[in-house]
């Protein structure tokens, strides 16, 4: 007979995770690993909310098992390290993202993109290499494998800093890939959220002319003012639209709902690049004619492996770069949940874990 959650393994450890697909998170005593001779045992401090926390409670992407306990925006400082493990001591501060395994040995792994490997294990909802079941970060401490723990930063602020672990480097590692780091071209980001802010403020340290697109014009003072974008363009304005017709060389798609392609495929310029980096849980249709016509490109991008996460934590601390959040304490998690569904937040919850999390 299976173990339970609070007693597969040593170490007691104690969130919020949600037990069903109703997606309402509530106290969850559970168990961590001992710390092992390749781990860091890491006290956490603050962890993001991302959306894909709330499609995984509530099962939308249809392969959580429950209970969920999610989050893998996780800034924390180390209170263990083994036998093994040179790069972190106790008192490091410390990140981890969205994997917190990989085989180490598969063609991709050899590249440094253990995100890409097929037997990747997720910071949570996965199942790890011994056969139990992974928990995230809304929680009071965690056990990870000293490869994937990032250093994080002295200079970037914890709290803050915390979405760059998912947001940043999903943003960052296409950016670098599909080669929108080549200053005065023009990146059009389409969706102001967690992800699209960010993409932002990254596309200004490239040095590129960056164009907001939104459907929300209540969003262009913020965008322009606050956040350094060039311009804003309301895609449901047609003449304004018509004016920014062929003039990106790149748009970053961020938008985590269903919705069509073809407006920003006629945005871009001949040779231009549409990369998705939203995950919507239906199929989005995509037209052939504009991409045969222009050259264009469409293409996809998934976060990034622990080397290039790691460059795009110092390149945002260089730039000062950081997320613009929103401090909650734990106990206000469900309610943050109902906002997030409903876009209703600039533009990142992040927990308070250290200083909210009770039992």
């Amino acid at each position: 007979m299976a173990k339970s959650p609070e007693e597969e393994h040593p170490v007691k450890a104690f969130g919020w995770a949600a037990k069903d697909p109703s997606g309402t998170l509530s106290p969850f005593n559970f168990s961590r690993r001992e710390n092992g001779d390749d781990d860091v045992t890491i006290k956490i401090q603050y962890c993001g909310v991302c959306h894909s926390d709330l499609h995984a409670i509530k099962n939308e992407w249809g392969f959580s098992y429950f209970p969920v306990l999610p989050g893998h925006e996780i800034v924390g400082v180390v209170t263990k390290a083994g036998s093994n493990v040179q790069k972190f001591k106790v008192g490091d501060r410390v990140g981890v993202g969205v994997i917190v395994n990989s085989c180490k040995s598969c063609e991709t792994c050899k590249q440094d993109l253990e995100n890409y490997c097929p037997k990747m294990v997720f910071t949570y909802n996965s199942m790890n290499y011994d056969g139990t079941k992974t928990y995230g970060g809304y929680s009071d401490m965690v056990v990870v494998d000293y490869r994937y723990v990032l250093r994080f930063p002295d200079n970037l602020p914890p709290d803050s800093g915390a979405p760059l672990l998912c947001a940043g480097i999903t943003v960052y590692s296409p950016m670098k890939y599909y080669g929108m780091t080549e200053p005065g071209k023009h990146l059009g980001v389409a969706g102001l959220g967690g992800l699209g802010h960010v993409a932002v403020k990254l596309g200004k340290a490239f040095g590129l002319k960056v164009t907001v697109i939104s459907s929300s014009p209540k969003k262009e003072t913020e965008a322009i003012g606050k956040l350094g974008a060039d311009a804003f363009l309301v895609s449901s304005d047609p003449e304004k639209v018509k004016a920014a017709l062929g003039t990106m060389d790149f748009i970053i798609d961020t938008i985590a709902a269903v919705h069509p392609l073809a407006p920003l495929l006629g945005l871009l310029k001949l040779n231009g690049k549409l990369i998705t980096i939203g995950l919507p849980d239906k199929p989005l249709e995509l037209p052939i004619f504009p991409l045969v016509l222009g050259r264009k490109l469409v293409g996809g991008s998934d976060i990034g492996g622990i080397k290039e996460t790691q460059e795009m934590l110092d390149f945002c601390a260089k730039h000062n770069i950081t997320s613009e959040i929103e401090l909650i304490r734990m106990d206000y998690i469900n309610t943050a949940m109902e906002r997030l569904a409903k876009s209703d937040v600039r533009y990142r919850f992040v927990i308070d874990v250290a200083n909210s999390l009770t039992k």
